[in-house]
């Protein structure tokens, strides 16, 4: 028997399956993870509660930048079930109709606010706030990037947020050409600052540009076939240089070369919203519709998956985008539930049930 135990935890991350656990009862909702409770501290004016939470991005465990999509006001009385959230209201975030200010905001550890970009929430005024942020991993100047899909552009800042270093796209006019987008979606790099980016609700395709921002090619179109797309909505490149795109509405992730040559895809997943590829090569996605987060090898075999529906400490209702910090916390954007949560892992859970180290944001690559 003692033979056996040992077999099992030998071959538990290649067979998919959690350690048993000792302990009676429960479901690990929450996986690997504790959820850290009211993490995040309240920070939007008197009368009013944090929005649709587009993106976040843990560039160290004491700057994770958060998307905000504005303030909603709090009606006069709260029910009972109100958790601090606008989704315990019984209404999608996204739904409601916010007032834009504190957009793009910067927490510490602790889940206080320690930056405010309020200069740039002009930019997404006439939208409905910004949609993913990154930080390209192989600029030294860790410059972040956003992407606002409803206003067609993404943006390019210095890491202080001081200014503003390039936009791409016109501000509230969709188009298919290579200065425009028609809501654009998510952002990704190659070592040399070649970037591409998923233009995604309405042009349904992938634009690759130049460091400078001179688009080089396109690819996608609307459908179901290899290289066609229904919403591509986040993309990730490996080591290998393979580019992968979740794209929504067709249920699946689609590989390509970095030229745009199909070469592979996973299909049957529900709806990938978000792609995040760590620096062991484990593919990590998250589900808007089962509300799960899913470990995959890049083969596309399925590893392991957690994360259940809900409004209580540890549940989600729509991720939109997730990011890990150096320390190994989880931090998961509710753009439905409109919240973002901590999580930590639990002690003495396998290294290969958490999602992996992000790529390190060090120097550039020559070339």
């Amino acid at each position: 028997m003692r033979l056996l135990c040992i077999a099992l935890l030998l071959t538990a991350p290649a067979l998919g399956c959690a350690v048993a656990r000792s302990e009676k009862g429960g479901e690990d909702e929450t996986g690997p993870y504790v959820v850290v409770d009211t993490w995040m501290k309240p920070f939007a004016q008197p009368g009013y509660i944090q929005g649709s939470q587009g993106g976040v991005l843990a560039e160290s465990a004491d700057r994770i930048f958060v998307l905000n999509r504005g303030e909603l006001k709090l009606p006069d009385k709260l029910p009972d079930a109100f958790n601090g959230a606008w989704g315990s209201l019984g209404q999608k975030a996204s739904d409601a109709t916010a007032e834009l200010r504190n957009c793009i905001l910067v927490f510490d550890r602790y889940g206080k606010v320690v930056e405010s970009w309020t200069q740039w929430d002009h930019l997404f005024q006439g939208g409905r706030g910004p949609h993913h942020v990154r930080i390209n991993p192989y600029d030294p100047d860790r410059h972040v990037w956003v992407v606002d899909d409803n206003r067609h552009q993404v943006f390019e800042f210095t890491n202080d947020g001081k200014s503003l270093v390039m936009t791409l796209g016109e501000a509230g006019v969709p188009g298919h050409d290579n200065t425009h987008f028609a809501r654009p979606t998510d952002i990704a790099f190659l070592p040399d600052g070649t970037f591409f980016v998923t233009d995604g609700y309405v042009n349904t395709r992938v634009v690759k540009f130049d460091k400078t921002g001179k688009a080089l090619m396109t690819w996608g179109t609307p459908g179901k076939g290899p290289g066609q797309f229904n919403l591509p909505h986040a993309i990730a490149i490996d080591a290998g240089r393979r580019v992968y795109v979740a794209d929504r509405l067709n249920s699946r992730v689609q590989i390509f070369d970095e030229n745009g040559k199909y070469l592979d895809e996973w299909r049957d997943i529900r709806r990938p919203i978000d792609l995040l590829i760590t620096m062991d090569q484990h593919m990590w996605i998250a589900d808007l519709d089962t509300n799960k987060i899913l470990q995959y090898d890049l083969n596309g075999k399925l590893l392991s998956s957690w994360g259940t529906y809900g409004l209580f400490p540890g549940a989600f209702w729509g991720i939109h985008q997730i990011s890990v910090d150096a320390e190994g916390s989880l931090y998961v954007a509710e753009t439905w539930g409109g919240r973002l949560q901590k999580f930590t892992p639990k002690p003495g859970v396998p290294r290969w049930q958490l999602i992996g180290a992000p790529q390190p944001l060090t120097h550039r690559s020559a070339g």
